[in-house]
Parts: C-alpha cells; sequence; structure tokens
C-alpha cells in the first residue's frame, strides 16, 4: 500500500447525515429519553465526588478559600468545550459523543485516537466513583456498629490484610445490571437520584449560610495565587460529564433539539451549585480544618449539626451513584458506536433483541470496571482520568472550527456563538491543565495511544465500514 493510499484512509471522514434506516436493526438503540432525563443524566455526570470529595481536599492541601476559583477556570474551560458539544450534537445526533465529531470532521485517524482514549478514561472514572461510594458505605457501616472482615474492605496495599475493595466491585457490577434492562430504566433512575442529590446540596447551602464565619475566609490565598491552576486541573474532574451524557444522543426522542439544552442545562445547573457549596464549605471552617474525605459531614458536625453529617453522607452516596451509571453509560455507547462503525469487532454491536441496549459491551464493562476498583488503589485509578477528557475537549473545540469551515451550510439546531473564540478559550484553557498535570499521567496515558495505534493499523483501518467503499476525499 502506498503513502497516499494509507493517509486517504486515516483521513477519510464518516458521512455528516446517516440515513437511520440502513442501520440493521439488532444495532439501533431504543429511543425514549426526553430533554430533562437528558439534563438529569448530564447532571447525574457532573456533581458527585466532586462536590463531596474534592471540594474539601482541594481546599484543606492545595488552595484554601481560593478553591472557589479553582471551580471557576475549570468551569470555564469545560463551559467553552460544552458548547462546542451542544453544536455538535444539534448536527450529530449519534452514539459515540467526541469519538463521532472528531470521525465526521477531523478523519477515521483522529476519531479512533479520541475514542480508544475515551474508552480507558471513561472506565477509570466510574472505577474511581464506585472507590468512593465504597469508602461511604463502609463509613455508614461503622456508625452503626457492624464490623466486616478486613480482606474485603479495600485494594491490596490500602491496609493490613486487604485483599479487594468487595463493595466496589458490587457497584461497578450492579450498575452494569441497572444499564442492561433499558434506556427508559436509566432515565427513570437518574431523573429520581439526581433530584435527591439536588435537593441535598442546596439543604447544605441554605442551612450552611447561616454558620458562615467570614474570618475563615482570610487569607484567601494560603498557598499562593498560582496555586488556583494546581486547584483548577484537581477539580476539572469534578466539572465534565456532559461530555458522557451526550454519548446517549441516539436514545433521544429528539436529539438534534434536546442535547444542546441538556448540555448547557446541566453544566450550569451543577456550576451554580458548585459556586455556593464551596462558598458554604470554606466559610465554615478554616481551610486547614476542613477533611479531604468528608468535607461537608465534618463541617457540620463542628458546628453541632451531626444529624445534618449523617443525611450529607447517605445523600452523597446516591449521588456519587449517579457518577458511575452515567459514565458507564458512555463507555458502552462510545465501544458500540466504534464497533458499529468496524474499528472494533462489530459482534459488540449487537443490542438485546427488546431493550435495545448494547448488553455485550455493557457487560464486559461492568467486569473491567469492578476489577480496576477491586484491586486498584484510588490514586493510582484516578490519575487515568483528567488527562483524556481534556484531550477530547481539545478535539471537540478543534472539530467544531473545521467543520464550520468544510460544512458551513449544515444545518445546526444550535450554533456556538462568538466564533472561533469560544473554541479556542477551550483549547487554551484545556491545553494549560493538561500541562500541569504530572510527568507519570503523561506515561500512562501515551501508553494507552500506543497499544491503540497498535490495534487501529492491525485491526480497525482495514475493518472499518469506510473501507467497504471508496476512501472519503478530503475536503
Amino acid at each position: 500500500m502506498s503513502f497516499a493510499e494509507l493517509r486517504a484512509q486515516m483521513l477519510r471522514r464518516k458521512p455528516l447525515v446517516e440515513v437511520e434506516d440502513e442501520i440493521p436493526s439488532d444495532e439501533r438503540l431504543a429511543k425514549s429519553l426526553g430533554l430533562w432525563q437528558l439534563t438529569a443524566i448530564g447532571v447525574g455526570g457532573i456533581i458527585g465526588a466532586g462536590i463531596f470529595t474534592l471540594a474539601g481536599s482541594v481546599a484543606h492541601s492545595v488552595t484554601g478559600p481560593a478553591v472557589l476559583i479553582s471551580f471557576l477556570i475549570a468551569g470555564v474551560a469545560s463551559a467553552a468545550a460544552a458548547l462546542c458539544y451542544a453544536e455538535f450534537a444539534g448536527m450529530v445526533p449519534k452514539a459515540g459523543s467526541a469519538y463521532t465529531y472528531g470521525y465526521v470532521s477531523l478523519g477515521e485517524l483522529a476519531g479512533w485516537f479520541i475514542g480508544w482514549d475515551l474508552l480507558l478514561e471513561y472506565i477509570a472514572v466510574a472505577a474511581v466513583v464506585a472507590i468512593g461510594v465504597s469508602g461511604y458505605f463502609g463509613f455508614l457501616l461503622d456508625q452503626v456498629g457492624l464490623t466486616l472482615p478486613e480482606w474485603m474492605l479495600g485494594a491490596p496495599d490500602t491496609g493490613d490484610g486487604r485483599v479487594v475493595d468487595l463493595f466496589a466491585v458490587l457497584f461497578c457490577l450492579g450498575t452494569a445490571w441497572v444499564l442492561s434492562r433499558g434506556i427508559a430504566s436509566v432515565g427513570r433512575f437518574e431523573t429520581i437520584a439526581v433530584g435527591i442529590k439536588v435537593a441535598l446540596v442546596v439543604l447544605i447551602v441554605v442551612l450552611g449560610v447561616f454558620h458562615i464565619d467570614s474570618a475563615n475566609y482570610d487569607p484567601y490565598f494560603p498557598f499562593g495565587v498560582g496555586a488556583v491552576w494546581t486547584g483548577a486541573a484537581t477539580v476539572f474532574f469534578a466539572v465534565f460529564g456532559y461530555d458522557a451524557m451526550s454519548t446517549a444522543a441516539e436514545e433521544s426522542i429528539d436529539g438534534r433539539k434536546h442535547l444542546p439544552k441538556a448540555i448547557i442545562y446541566s453544566l450550569a445547573i451543577a456550576m451554580v451549585l458548585y459556586v455556593l457549596a464551596t462558598l458554604v464549605l470554606t466559610g465554615m471552617q478554616k481551610y486547614t480544618e476542613i477533611s479531604p474525605t468528608s468535607g461537608f459531614s465534618t463541617a457540620f458536625e463542628s458546628v453541632g449539626m451531626p444529624g445534618v453529617a449523617n443525611i450529607i453522607a447517605v445523600g452523597a452516596i446516591v449521588g456519587i451513584i449517579t457518577v458511575v451509571l452515567t459514565f458507564m453509560l458512555g463507555v458502552t455507547r462510545v465501544w458500540f458506536a466504534m464497533s458499529r462503525d468496524g474499528l472494533l469487532p462489530e459482534w459488540f454491536a449487537k443490542t438485546h433483541p427488546t431493550r435495545k441496549v448494547p448488553t455485550r459491551v455493557t457487560w464486559i464493562v461492568g467486569v473491567g470496571a469492578a476489577i480496576l476498583a477491586g484491586v486498584l488503589p484510588i490514586n493510582t485509578v484516578a490519575e487515568l482520568t483528567n488527562i483524556g477528557i481534556l484531550m477530547a475537549f481539545i478535539v471537540v473545540c478543534v472539530a467544531v472550527i473545521v467543520l464550520r469551515r468544510t460544512r458551513p451550510d449544515a444545518p445546526r439546531s444550535f450554533r456556538l456563538p462568538f466564533m472561533p473564540v469560544i473554541p479556542l478559550i477551550g483549547i487554551g484553557f484545556s491545553a494549560y491543565l493538561i500541562y500541569s498535570l504530572p510527568w507519570e499521567t503523561w506515561v500512562r496515558f501515551l501508553a494507552w495511544l500506543v497499544v491503540g495505534l497498535v490495534v487501529y493499523f492491525g485491526y480497525s483501518r482495514t475493518h472499518s465500514v469506510m473501507n467497504r467503499t471508496a476512501p472519503q476525499p478530503s475536503e
């Protein structure tokens, strides 16, 4: 094969518009998600471990009261990317999110690169959050005086005698079971759970505001102004999630109309709650006294409200559950889309005959997340997440600029304002946050991409559905 032919394969683009009738019935997804169910899935993916764990951890040891600014910086980067996602979602309401967006605008290799990246990142996010839920379960069992064998309470090297985090394993498998029941069931569960979670955050703000001591905000930058950027790179984990929701585009009743709104609504709701909650947290306690693991619970304990502290612990479990569900939903839809396109074996793209969900992929993802969550410490798994999502944001921001130039007349139900300023802001912020991550994260990320390139050139480029027709000319 000549270099020109290889280049044509790597740059061929998926058609912007697919005729749904051409998709085999056993490779279609059921449509049952409305605007508010999509928004609930987005909010469910954003609000969770970030607000209940990261806010206190970063305030305590990285930024002090300036954690609020870290959230705002991360929010700006996320908002710029969210608007880019919204334009794409209105144009390409298909499963796959950033993978599909990259494929239709930048070509097959770029699509593969981001899809392969998201497979690892989303599974890692689900595993991280499952480990966090397991910790809260352990806390509640201690509260009622129930002692369990040490071997089942955590991964090796997290404590003497520990072998596996059994709660995290069971939680991942249980989430896979919920996803396998059908998207309508997932939508109903997310809507109820997110309602509980938002009500809890509102309760925290309403009760906590009466216990704010302005002296706790001084000094505002105890670790220096530059620390807020390090904090932003860390809390960025807390302000994405709508991207995983966009992977369910094909299961929306009216994706072109509802997805752009759901993306914007979910991020806006989450950022308002984050700002109010961090103001309350750092105002109730001095940053040096905030618990890195259970900030809000200890804050309310410190002001003589232990009952509220226990309610927060229970609510945190409910809140974090929705994050696992959202990201496991995301990874299964990316995997499904890549398999339907032939970049991975098409066996994975078969859906359940009645529920119309990709059950094969769902259970594989559930088992994979369970293994990661069961045997690896939380920090090791967490390091696999942020860099990949930031890379996906950069690809989407670049892709929306490219598609405006190559397909300016394509129908768009939402048009990104201030083009190309907003996507360039998203690219700049995301690149800087990537730069702020430790070098070990880069090594793991690059190793995963090398494996992906081997898979692409060894299997995907020749099995691609696009390879069965003439290579698409670059525009």
